[in-house]
């Protein structure tokens, strides 16, 4: 075997995409190693690098409605009562809902019956319903702050089973959380976020917890309802959050909808909404936290207010159909090979089920994205290998929710097998993941990535939110014309690294159309006539998918890596490198149901010249 990787060595074969050019001095972005050279029938190259500084917002404006109409919406926002503009001369309706709602979307089956059960199921961990501390000063971690809070789980239990087999769990959940909640506050419960989410819940899923025998439960619940709604109209406006503020204001459309003398309100959520949707996401579909999490609640509410249109016998504005279709490529473009999601941005790996059966419940029939600009995450694939990138900038202060220091980093399916990982999984610790390292989770570090002197290429803080750290990235995409076949190439390059260092990284990656090869390099470049004297230490990181067996060769300059399928990689280091060898460590990865797993990574580390650096590599398939 060790044989084997020694003959690998991509430097003496002249069969595959040879790393002699790791030999080069570095250069401007978009000279030097592998030029592109386009052949005749192949569509040209990027001219010049796309700057990928910020990402810009998509437009959409309200439906068009008559005076009238805009003046009842004026109104309303102004605090006139809703029953008063849309029937003057009646008496205030008493709260009930106007229709049932089907919604297309399921929950999870396996939670479901956790909570038939007597448990809670959140992120792989189990808390009798009994034992929960319902009231919204209590301090619960994230994960299940947003289950008990945005009552998520009614969709879980009606999935689990017929209506009558949930009913009675259903409401003994909304006794409990009602009696310990009896009027709004200033914690937990009452973030704009859960309280959008309840509100839809309690509009969608009405029929589980309002056709019980508990006759008290009927009259308190639709008083909350309608309390819930009243204060939503007022705080909605309040939050900075974008995705809050869009679940915000998709709940109070929802509730214009589904409530007697509802028609100023509807008004007043639609222009909001809409308003909101064009703050959180860029002109390319893809949400400006650049997190799935995000693009999925955003997919999975507008399928719900859909549902609340249709339930009343509404058309479903045009703006907000299309925003729902220009959500969707974006997300498809960050499928593997197994259908399911990369771990970017706080998101474990999404399961390939739970995805297709958003994707199905949208309605939504689309491709890929291909144009990334705003997006970021670049894809390469060939034969039955994908590689995702991150090469855009990480999301801006106020659209951060589990920001990560990920530029730059990389993914690899090998058909329905994971070969190269990023840890992923902050935004689901605080159940079996412990909430206690969800900030190393976010690190460059948990990436597949390079670092520098063990810090992060962008500054990773409390709450999610990011701080200093890349501000510009480069990207240059092009198709490469060898004797051996093609290859999809993109070259990218961040700046996270350049105050403190001195360095500007450049990643290299080439994929053979095959799928049988991914060449790489990681270029460290210092300002032209700045560089400094004296090393630094680097790290470049590998974390290996779940269940990929790692063998060092015996030179320490390459591994055998074999997939659970029995399929074989070779990972082999190109000659130009200090000396630098192989090390195998210990890592973790989230999956996405919220459950860690050990895995490995493989580690290039060692001192650096701040006069700048370059790391070549190979995977190659040889079986």
């Amino acid at each position: 075997m060790d044989a084997q990787l020694a003959a690998a060595d991509p430097q003496q074969g002249d069969d595959g995409l040879d790393l002699a050019v790791a030999h080069q001095p570095a250069l401007p972005l978009g000279q030097g190693m592998a030029q592109p050279v386009r052949a005749a029938h192949q569509a040209p190259a990027n001219p010049a690098p796309v700057e990928s500084r910020a990402l810009v917002l998509s437009d959409f404006v309200p439906p068009k409605s008559d005076l009238p109409d805009r003046l009842i919406r004026f109104a309303y926002r102004l605090g006139l009562d809703g029953a008063m503009l849309s029937a003057p001369f009646r008496k205030p309706a008493r709260p009930r809902l106007l229709a049932t709602v089907e919604s297309p979307l399921a929950g999870d089956r396996t939670v479901g019956m956790a909570l038939r059960a007597g448990h809670f199921l959140v992120h792989g961990l189990k808390v009798p319903i009994a034992e929960v501390d319902y009231e919204s000063s209590s301090r619960l971690a994230p994960p299940f702050e947003r289950v008990i809070h945005g009552f998520g789980w009614l969709r879980d239990l009606a999935t689990a089973g017929p209506r009558e087999q949930g009913i009675d769990t259903a409401e003994r959940i909304c006794k409990l959380w009602l009696a310990a909640n009896p009027r709004p506050g200033k914690c937990a419960a009452w973030q704009v976020e859960h309280v959008a989410q309840r509100l839809m819940a309690w509009l969608v899923q009405a029929p589980l917890v309002l056709s019980g025998r508990d006759e008290s439960l009927r009259p308190s619940l639709l008083a909350a309802l309608d309390e819930t709604a009243r204060w939503l109209d007022r705080e909605v406006r309040r939050t900075a959050d974008p995705l809050g503020a869009v679940l915000g204001w998709g709940a109070v459309t929802a509730a214009g909808l589904q409530l007697p003398q509802g028609k100023p309100r509807r008004l007043y959520g639609e222009a909001g909404l809409i308003a909101a949707l064009g703050d959180l996401v860029g002109e390319d579909g893809g949400a400006l936290s650049r997190s799935p999490i995000a693009q999925m609640d955003a997919i999975a509410m507008l399928t719900d207010l859909e549902a609340c249109y249709a339930a009343a016998g509404r058309d479903f504005p045009a703006p907000l159909s299309l925003m729902r279709e220009l959500l969707v490529p974006p997300l498809l473009a960050m499928r593997h090979g197994d259908g399911g999601l990369g771990s970017w941005q706080g998101n474990g790996a999404t399961r390939a089920d739970r995805l297709a059966a958003l994707i199905d419940a949208s309605g939504v029939r689309a491709r890929p994205l291909k144009d990334v600009r705003h997006w970021g995450y670049h894809r390469l694939t060939g034969g039955k290998t994908v590689v995702q990138i991150d090469a855009a900038p990480p999301p801006r202060a106020n659209h951060a929710r589990w920001g990560c220091a990920s530029t730059l980093a990389f993914e690899m399916s090998d058909g329905p097998h994971r070969l190269i990982v990023n840890c992923g999984g902050a935004a689901l610790a605080g159940g079996q993941v412990p909430a206690r390292i969800e900030q190393g989770l976010r690190a460059s570090a948990a990436h597949s990535t390079l670092v520098l002197d063990n810090a992060n290429s962008t500054a990773v803080l409390l709450g999610g939110k990011l701080g200093k750290g890349v501000e510009r990235v480069e990207v240059e995409r092009g198709i490469l014309a060898r004797a051996g076949g093609e290859a999809h190439r993109i070259e990218a390059s961040h700046d996270g690294y350049l105050a403190r260092y001195g360095l500007t990284h450049r990643r290299i990656l080439m994929l053979r159309a095959d799928g049988s090869e991914l060449l790489g390099e990681d270029i460290l470049v210092p300002p032209p006539k700045r560089g400094q004297r004296g090393k630094v230490g680097f790290a470049i990181r590998f974390h290996l998918g779940r269940g990929v067996e790692a063998r060092l060769a015996e030179d320490r300059r390459g591994a055998m890596l074999v997939l659970p399928d029995g399929a074989l990689w070779q990972f082999r280091l190109g000659g130009n490198d200090a000396g630098a060898g192989v090390e195998i460590e210990e890592s973790m990865w989230v999956d996405g149901d919220g459950r860690p797993h050990a895995i490995e990574q493989l580690v290039i580390q060692g001192m650096v010249s701040r006069g700048g650096g370059q790391f070549s590599w190979l995977f190659k398939k040889t079986g």
